[in-house]
């Protein structure tokens, strides 16, 4: 007997409409601030002035403030970009890759993400540009004619691929997420009645008109952009690894690190979009939007993402004893008993252990449950970097310059003031945005919605 293939879950739930997708999204546009958004802007305002300021007494005092020594020369501050350039590794992921694969579920969640990325590649550029010291002469890591004769940069230096590939990954991602935004601006434009906002609305929309002509041009340009971002997503992670790969630091000279560090950032980076989604899911009232398929969509990515790690991490262990260089047996051996014991074992129970959880339908598809765990997550990965860091240079090879390391306030001020910037943008991104790709959320009404989904089961 022949069985007829399960009908997939529809990707829009409700009876909607195009008429209800355009009001459900630009609604909380166009009228007042909600009280919540209020709160939360205050807040978040508020910590990003700790952090601004702890900043400019750091620049002011100098890098001796931060609770850096004589052997461990880098600790919060590397932890902390390598942490947010992975965070920003979904949005470009979730729209490019899933765009080439023309995957229906991205039309949900792509826009947040990719506003998320371009806030979290602000937040890794600040760091480089901290940790210089003296950034008034930051200019020095551009290649420019300068009073000293030919001084060019130190092409060898790992600042310097930094800087080439976070400049080159914000500009692509930059253009991407504001090419998607063009008909969504033009659709605001045409319904907003107030001649301020109607004229800043217009001016972004880049005179639009929703002729075939436009939109024909906008998806080959979205599809180049999606050809070029897609190789970034991977060169970007591996040349942030390789800062540490091309070192002689036992526990970083490894050739592991670039493909482990792209599966971590976009590990990291769809737990951040999951956290985010879910909250505004619920803030913006999006549920019919976002709903238990996409999430359990991005929750397969995690299991996939997070069992690569797993297997890198077990595969870092393996090639020290197997190498049988002492120092690298004992810089792992040290992550796991040293001192720095606890750290090691938070990461590999947020990074490894808790995401196998997710095997279980029920708890794949558990809203509650998946947001509790993508705050694992993001914790496992920021200690990752921080096990990787500070673990391998606290123990150098003279046991007389062996020193602990302690975050003073201002390590942590700087972060916490980060994390602060970084929500008051995504906050400001979803009063003033569309949140939603609503113009493309429309292009797969009539084949993902739930009531012409129910229609042809008759």
């Amino acid at each position: 007997m022949h069985k007829e293939a399960a009908i997939r879950e529809p990707l829009i739930l409700g009876h909607k409409t195009y008429n209800d997708i355009t009001n459900d999204v630009v609604g909380p546009i166009e009228g007042p601030a909600p009280m919540g958004w209020k709160i939360l802007i205050s807040i978040t305002g508020l910590i990003s002035l700790y952090g601004i300021g702890c900043i400019m007494y750091l620049i002011g005092t100098g890098i001796g403030v931060w609770g850096l020594n004589k052997t461990v020369g880098w600790a919060w501050d590397i932890t902390n970009f390598v942490w947010w350039v992975g965070i920003g590794h979904a949005g470009t992921l979730i729209s490019a890759v899933l765009l080439l694969f023309r995957q229906k579920w991205r039309m949900a969640i792509n826009r947040s993400a990719e506003a998320m990325t371009i806030f979290a590649v602000i937040m890794a550029a600040m760091f480089p540009g901290i940790h210089m010291g003296r950034i008034w002469v930051g200019y020095w890591v551009f290649p420019l004619p300068n009073q000293f004769g030919s001084l060019w940069v130190n092409f060898n230096s790992p600042l310097l691929w930094d800087v080439f590939a976070i400049s080159t990954y914000f500009s692509v991602s930059l253009v991407f997420w504001y090419i998607g935004l063009i008909p969504d601006f033009a659709t605001i434009r045409d319904r907003m009645i107030k001649p301020l906002p109607k004229k800043i609305y217009s001016i972004l929309s880049f005179g639009w008109s929703g002729r075939a002509k436009n939109w024909t041009r906008f998806e080959e340009v979205s599809l180049v952009l999606a050809g070029i971002a897609t190789p970034l997503v991977f060169s970007v992670h591996s040349i942030v690894s390789m800062d540490f790969a091309t070192s002689v630091v036992p526990g970083w000279h490894t050739t592991i690190f670039p493909p482990y560090f792209v599966s971590g950032a976009v590990f990291s980076g769809f737990a951040m979009v999951l956290t985010l989604m879910l909250i505004m899911r619920k803030t913006m009232k999006l549920e019919a939007y976002v709903h238990v398929k996409h999430v359990e969509y991005m929750n397969i990515v995690i299991i996939v993402t997070g069992s690569i790690v797993g297997v890198a991490y077990l595969t870092e262990l393996f090639m020290s004893w197997y190498s049988g260089v002492e120092y690298e047996s004992y810089a792992f051996i040290n992550r796991f008993s040293g001192p720095y014991a606890w750290s090691y074992w938070i990461m590999m129970t947020c990074n490894v252990i808790s995401p196998q959880l997710m095997w279980f339908k029920k708890l794949r598809r558990s809203l509650t449950f998946t947001f509790v765990l993508t705050i694992f997550v993001n914790i496992g990965m920021w200690f990752e970097r921080y096990v990787i860091i500070v673990t391998s240079i606290h123990r150098d090879y003279n046991p007389s310059s062996w020193g602990e390391f302690h975050a003073t306030f201002i390590d942590i001020g700087v972060f916490v003031g980060t994390i602060g910037i970084f929500l008051t943008l995504f906050l400001l991104f979803a009063r003033f945005f569309p949140v939603l790709a609503l113009n493309e959320l429309k292009t797969i009404l009539k084949s993902s919605g739930e009531s012409y989904k129910s229609d042809s089961e008759h």
